[in-house]
């Protein structure tokens, strides 16, 4: 095992501080704020300043804005990017702030519910005042399903969970955008089938995650509101004013941004069915003149018409038909005979949402603000900060909507998943694992596995006929010239069986499923089914509860993070499955504690030897491995075994790499770390043993507080000396034992090659008495 230490050099090979603060280059010129061009910064506004204030400040924090503007009088239930402020909603669920990367986990991987509805539909959600139509009013209420829900595993046993979430789409959005791979596999996966249509698909491609700069440049931009009005929304927080003790294993805010943004929008792809919707809302309204023919052109149209998913999705998925009732304009008695006609022709999988077509504004009696949805793309967050910088109203206008509404929003959520959704999810996991996987895991499955890859013999006559062009071999189900496998075929039934599973949260069922996948994928050549495979496989076995061995981990979940990364990014090319894997990795193994941490910090050293991040990630990812050293506990008195000298050295990294960004305040919470961790040692003042350590952070620390308050350049003891031009001329003179005065009128400092280029001897203002230099020379 390689410890971090050993690919860390800030201590033993730490360069003077002197020429390390004249070869940084200014801030402004090493931001990636620069990078995010088609972002042009304007002077910040109270409707933009609700975006970047929850990120900055901590639940249980006040909240404000530069502007002042106070919110609006209607009740707030959510007014955060990601995550919400006491006073300004509801109490948030322990998914929302804990400080646990497995609420992030369960929340990110959820059902995929899409909504295809008609155009007086979308007319009537446009006249409330949501130009996305339905979607976009269904969107922010499925991340967390209205009560308890409770789901059944494999053996039947159920089990209460109260932060249950559903994620809702567009019919069509989200498909995998091609990225340049360096083998041959996956490059036909979005160019077959039919790709769904759509009128505007730039927003279609905007509400797609998994592009790692987007996520980086919307970070940067958090970061950049934060350095620019620290002393009105983050001062107490950055600087740790609020009285309360600091957690040097908290998460940052801006790390969990950065998490929350890798796992929102997961691309629809053939390698994995997270994305793939497990139902279909098809609605219609009570304006609609012709109902029961339009839901049925509506079912054609997301079936075999142009909103048909590509061919690897299984079209085969439960369809949920809405009736719209506008309650201001129509007759509830027509609506309610209509939907019992729709029941009749389409079975019990219906429901009747009363809404109020009018626009809700915040000064009607019974308003309620909007939530803000947590899980969106960074692509798209980025472009509602745009929007919000280009607006010319002062004002923080929040939409509204009439508290009816939402509460029959939620009755209708509610009713969908707990009896429609979930108990058909649980119908196909059992079907699945009884005709299926069942097989595959018997002697006879195993045999034919075997006989698949060494002779061929067990391979389905379909495949088998047409193999040539199409098939990878004779004996795979494979398609390795377009990339994917048929969605009728058992290792893509298979895997759908397992991410039902961990979506249904059953991780047991899952692991064991994933496990067989794994030599499937293997012995079929399919890299990047292969990869996500060993991927879930490994986050799986972290999130059962039960203890692992160091042996039993190094043997499992090691080796399958290791070949989940290696085919990401050797076989596959594909950065963000790599980032998405050892990260969520690397935090499952830290929650474990004892040995898993140190294999945690090694793995975050991992991702960063990778290099498939940029430099904001750079910084957040050595956060991280600082924190997961932070997480081993010593031992006795002595606290034997604690790793708080490595997590000193990498939050040192980090605060070095922030200051060369010119996020000063974030260098300076490092630093601060720092010193606690120093300070909690036995022996407080160790790191001034090691000379060139202890300068390296010495002039780091001076540099921060020169950057952030210029003023103690002169009101700090000596701060006259540096002031003096102590440079020396390439030519040789002697050396004079008198003090003597130098200008400081227009005296400059020129850059310092190195140490040894530094005076030998500080000079002396008048008065002050000489005393011998430190080192003598010949």
């Amino acid at each position: 095992m390689t410890s971090p230490d050993n690919a860390t050099t800030p201590e033993p090979s730490a360069p003077s501080p002197l020429r390390m603060s004249k070869q940084r280059a200014p801030p402004d010129a090493q931001s990636i704020a620069s990078s995010v061009s088609t972002l042009p910064y304007r002077a910040s506004n109270a409707s933009v300043s609700s975006l970047f204030a929850s990120t900055s400040t901590p639940t249980g924090s006040r909240s404000g804005s530069p502007s002042g503007v106070r919110p609006t009088p209607s009740r707030m239930l959510s007014s955060s990017v990601f995550g919400g402020t006491p006073g300004e909603g509801q109490q948030l669920p322990p998914s929302e702030y804990a400080d646990d990367p497995r609420n992030l986990i369960l929340q990110a991987f959820v059902p995929h519910i899409a909504v295809h509805s008609s155009v007086d539909t979308e007319e009537l959600v446009k006249d409330k005042g949501f130009n996305g139509g339905l979607w976009e009013l269904l969107r922010p209420f499925g991340e967390r399903v209205h009560g308890k829900v409770t789901v059944r595993d494999s053996i039947g046993s159920g089990k209460t969970w109260e932060d249950y979430a559903v994620r809702f789409v567009q019919l069509g959005d989200g498909l995998e955008t091609p990225e340049v791979r360096k083998s041959q596999e996956g490059k036909g996966s979005a160019l077959n089938g039919n790709v769904p249509g759509g009128s505007d698909p730039a927003s279609k491609r905007s509400r797609t995650g998994g592009n790692i700069s987007q996520i980086e440049s919307l970070v940067d931009r958090h970061l950049n509101y934060t350095e620019e009005f620290p002393s009105i929304d983050a001062e107490d927080y950055l600087n740790f004013k609020n009285g309360q003790p600091r957690n040097l294993e908290s998460t940052s805010p801006f790390y969990t941004l950065f998490l929350r943004r890798v796992l929102s929008g997961i691309p629809l792809a053939p390698h994995e069915t997270f994305s793939h919707p497990v139902a279909c809302v098809i609605a219609i309204s009570s304006r609609n003149a012709n109902p029961i023919e339009a839901l049925r052109n509506l079912y054609t149209e997301s079936s075999n018409g142009p909103k048909k998913l590509p061919i690897w999705v299984n079209n085969e998925y439960l369809r949920y038909y809405v009736l719209v009732h506008d309650e201001e304009r129509d007759d509830i008695t027509k609506s309610m005979t209509l939907f019992d006609q729709m029941k009749r022709h389409f079975g019990l999988h219906c429901h009747l949402l009363r809404l109020r077509s009018s626009n809700c504004v915040a000064t009607d009696d019974d308003s309620v603000q909007f939530p803000r949805c947590q899980w969106i793309s960074a692509s798209e967050e980025l472009a509602e900060i745009q929007a919000r910088e280009m607006q010319e109203d002062l004002e923080d206008s929040h939409p509204c909507i009439y508290e009816s509404d939402m509460t029959a929003i939620k009755t209708f959520i509610r009713e969908m998943v707990t009896q429609s959704v979930i108990p058909s999810m649980e119908r196909c996991v059992s079907t699945w694992n009884d005709q299926v996987a069942s097989r595959r895991r018997g002697i006879s499955g195993r045999f034919i596995s075997l006989s698949k890859k060494w002779t061929g013999f067990g391979v389905s006559s379909r495949n088998s006929s047409g193999a040539g062009i199409g098939a990878g071999s004779s004996s795979s189900n494979y398609d390795m010239s377009q990339g994917f496998y048929r969605p009728d075929a058992p290792e893509a039934v298979m895997r759908k069986l397992a991410d039902y599973s961990f979506m249904l949260r059953d991780w047991r069922l899952a692991q064991s499923t994933y496990e067989l996948l794994r030599s499937d994928f293997n012995n079929d050549k399919a890299w990047k089914y292969h990869a996500a495979a060993n991927e879930m496989a490994a986050i799986s076995t972290l999130l059962i509860p039960q203890a692992i061995s160091s042996k039993v981990r190094s043997e499992t979940v090691d080796q399958m993070l290791e070949t989940a990364s290696y085919s990401y990014i050797t076989r596959c090319g594909a950065s963000y499955g790599a980032l998405r894997s050892l990260a969520l990795g690397m935090e499952l193994l830290r929650l474990r504690g004892g040995s898993a941490t140190d294999d945690a910090a090694r793995w975050g050293s991992k991702l960063l030897e990778y290099k498939v991040v940029g430099p904001i990630g750079d910084v957040l990812i050595k956060e991280r491995v600082s924190v997961c050293y932070s997480s081993k506990k010593g031992q006795g008195s002595e606290l034997w075994g604690a790793r708080t000298r490595k997590s000193a050295v990498w939050s040192v990294q980090a605060a070095d790499s922030w200051l060369t960004l010119g996020k000063l305040q974030q260098s300076k919470q490092r630093l601060d770390e720092v010193n606690e961790k120093y300070s909690a040692l036995a022996y407080p003042d160790s790191i001034s043993k090691f000379s060139l350590a202890n300068d390296f952070l010495q002039g780091l620390q001076r540099e921060v507080q020169l950057a952030l308050y210029p003023m103690s350049a002169i009101e700090t003891p000596g701060a006259m000396d540096d002031l003096i031009d102590t440079t020396i001329g390439e030519e040789s003179e002697d050396f004079d034992s008198r003090p003597h005065r130098r200008s400081l009128m227009g005296a400059t400092a020129p850059a310092l090659a190195s140490l040894g280029s530094a005076p030998l001897h500080g000079t002396l203002m008048e008065g002050e008495e000489e005393t011998s230099p430190t080192i003598q020379f010949e």
